[in-house]
């Protein structure tokens, strides 16, 4: 048994200490960012935000919203090429849809099955426009896992590869280096509608695996993604400031009239569902059942509803312009540079909240 006694932090255990600053307004402030990336040819620029590849924000429908703002969606992989080809089809000449802004932000998602090789082939090959992929399993530990991002890299050169999930400074160097991949993807057990800390006792607080993960990705020229444990605007600015390249989200994109599912009301109050992809309900949907050898890692959530995605959207955009005009940050690439983060007992004044 060891026991590492470092302090580790969690979005809700600091605040971002402001300072003197030359912006005089959000305007002024640049949240496009521009990526080479160290295994792929590919160069993309865009907001570096994510949607996560979840049944209810991993779809076609979030993706046309969020690829106007150049935000990137992961599908979720139960798509198939012959999904792609529908809902492509149905947008062909439609004013409000540009196919290239549309393939330019989407991610295609895979696990590592040699049938889920087989599913992601049929699509990359059949629309080659397509440059992201996001090799995504519960556990980014296992050996299998780097060895399936070797076997991607090789059929894809070019392709913007994502591997995860990990949470320590070890594994992030070994799929960069070993698997090939551009991007890993840090967090395990933070999100809202996840279970693994509760089932399996394992997990990192979300800053500090950041902070780690970042300094190890960038320490050999690749770039991590944060994954989960965002609650509002100032947690994302918090794990840009802690260096992550990118941040992916489940919940705050849940409960919009893009998220598919119908409306529910209780007591008054309307709702949609949101559940993780280990959950009980996600298991049955996809594969008729939930093996007796593991257990529910996911919950289900009734996320109050939201309205339009576009007012989510733009929310969380101003409030990353607003810190980054705090600390003296022009271009979101700065803000880690510009961030010094302070330890707290209290966040916010709740007194007159219910």
């Amino acid at each position: 048994m060891k026991i590492d006694l470092t302090t580790k932090l969690d979005f809700n255990n600091v605040l971002i200490k402001p300072q003197r600053t030359t912006i005089s307004s959000r305007s002024e402030v640049s949240l496009d960012r521009t990526f080479i990336f160290k295994n792929s040819t590919s160069k993309w620029k865009g907001v570096p935000i994510i949607s996560a590849n979840m049944d209810t924000t991993g779809t076609f429908q979030i993706a046309n919203i969020l690829s106007r703002h150049k935000i990137l969606t992961c599908l979720n992989k139960f798509y198939t090429f012959k999904d792609y080809q529908i809902y492509l089809n149905q947008q062909k000449n439609k004013e409000d849809f540009s196919t290239n802004d549309f393939l330019e932000n989407v991610i295609v998602s895979t696990g590592i099955s040699e049938k889920n090789f087989e599913n992601l082939c049929e699509i990359m090959d059949g629309i080659q426009s397509l440059k992201w992929v996001c090799i995504d399993v519960a556990n980014g530990y296992m050996e299998k896992m780097t060895h399936f991002c070797k076997k991607v890299r090789e059929r894809y050169p070019k392709a913007i590869i994502i591997a995860g999930n990990v949470a320590t400074s070890e594994m992030t160097q070994e799929l960069i280096i070993n698997g090939k991949v551009d991007i890993v993807k840090v967090g395990i057990g933070p999100g809202s509608a996840c279970l693994t800390r509760m089932k399996t006792g394992v997990g990192v607080p979300q800053l500090s695996a950041i902070i780690d993960c970042a300094d190890a990705a960038h320490g050999c020229s690749g770039h991590i993604i944060g994954d989960g444990g965002i609650t509002c605007p100032g947690d994302m600015a918090k794990a840009f400031g802690g260096g992550a390249d990118f941040v992916m989200c489940g919940g705050i994109f849940s409960g919009h009239d893009e998220n598919p599912g119908e409306l529910v009301e209780l007591n008054g109050e309307r709702y949609k569902l949101f559940y993780g992809m280990s959950s009980e309900l996600a298991m049955k949907k996809h594969y008729g059942k939930m093996a007796k050898y593991r257990s529910s890692e996911g919950r289900v959530i009734k996320v109050p509803y939201r309205g339009s995605l576009e007012t989510t959207v733009l929310d969380y955009l101003g409030g990353l312009r607003s810190t980054c005009a705090y600390v003296n940050a022009y271009k979101i690439k700065h803000l880690p540079k510009c961030t010094t983060f302070i330890l707290v007992n209290q966040q916010l004044n709740t007194h007159l909240v219910n």
